[in-house]
């Protein structure tokens, strides 16, 4: 019997899109809404430093069709990730995560990220903080590992250590990370993914919501994954192919309303990348994030180059949207 059988997971996150650095920005996720009215989606990670210290106004900034949106902080300091939560949760977001699983330098530098799992209580420490904090759900996104502390015990006492101190949801991506010696690119690849770690454990912690990430790339996959954990999140191949989303409602959510259109996305994208160009945003930092919607379909190619090309040349005509759309209608 699938592990989720007696615990159904909460349908928000039954498939989310992953927090991606220069990519799940505001303007990616009010396209990727566009798709996928249910899809859970995640901001980038933001610092607690550039939320305590900077232009919080501008990291915690969204507009409402957004929701339902998670905000993930990155943070070691208890005191300054239960600060930070607060903020989130007074701008509305649905859920705080914390970054347990991001092995780039910056992190390291700062001792967060996947740096935390080698510090469990820490983590816990950190984590009961922010559920003192907050009303909303604080959630943690980690590996399977990492360097050296790879074993499934290990894996399992994290993970049971962190739950008894609020967290009820953790976000598992499926491969451990090397600190040093891989880039971040090499994390997300080399690392080979053991997708059955992830589901023992969501057998050892049936009481928990566990959301397993990596590598996973099509809607038959994720309805595999659902077999054994209670949801899933999908990275860089929503960046890419966002399509991918348009079947997310009616297959996982239930929604009986039709599957939106790639014409039909573009066409209420432009009021809002109007709206943004209107207050001073270029074009082009809109446009970058649509140029995967016609992945795989005729005309893809000549989309791509007629938006690349040209959006950097009329910065501030959203018309040019349409025009792009023409061009793969002519292919």
């Amino acid at each position: 019997m699938p592990a989720t059988a007696s615990q159904p997971a909460a349908p928000g996150r039954r498939v989310s899109v992953a927090p991606m650095m220069e990519y799940t920005d505001r303007f990616c996720r009010h396209f990727l809404r566009l798709v996928s009215k249910h899809t859970l989606l995640y901001t980038e990670m933001v610092t607690t430093g550039a939320l305590l210290f900077g232009d919080s106004a501008r990291f915690l900034a969204h507009h409402p069709i957004e929701h339902p949106l998670a905000l993930q902080l990155g943070g070691s300091d208890p005191a300054d990730l239960a600060a930070s939560a607060r903020l989130a949760a007074a701008a509305g977001f649905d859920e705080v995560n914390l970054n347990c699983g991001c092995p780039s330098d910056r992190v390291q530098n700062g001792s967060f990220g996947a740096c935390l799992m080698k510090e469990p209580k820490r983590v816990a420490d950190a984590v009961a903080a922010m559920a003192d904090a907050v009303t909303i759900p604080v959630t943690v996104k980690n590996r399977i590992g990492v360097d050296d502390m790879d074993s499934y015990d290990y894996l399992r006492d994290f993970v049971g250590l962190v739950s008894e101190r609020g967290c009820g949801t953790f976000i598992v991506h499926a491969r451990k990370a090397w600190l040093k010696g891989l880039s971040p690119k090499q994390n997300r690849e080399i690392p080979p993914l053991q997708y059955p770690l992830v589901h023992r454990l969501k057998s050892d912690f049936p009481h928990l919501e566990i959301i397993i990430n990596g590598g996973i790339t099509t809607l038959d996959e994720v309805a595999e994954q659902l077999e054994h954990v209670d949801g899933v999140m999908i990275g860089r191949e929503a960046y890419h192919n966002p399509f991918i989303l348009a079947d997310v409602d009616r297959r996982f959510y239930g929604a009986e309303r039709e599957a939106a259109t790639r014409d039909g996305v573009l066409e209420a994208f432009i009021p809002f990348a109007a709206r943004e160009i209107a207050n001073g945003v270029r074009l082009s930092h809109i446009t970058r994030h649509i140029l995967g919607l016609y992945n795989g379909q005729p005309g893809a190619r000549r989309f791509r180059r007629f938006l690349s090309e040209n959006a950097h040349l009329r910065p501030h005509d959203a018309g040019l949207i349409r025009e792009a759309m023409a061009t793969v209608r002519d292919a």
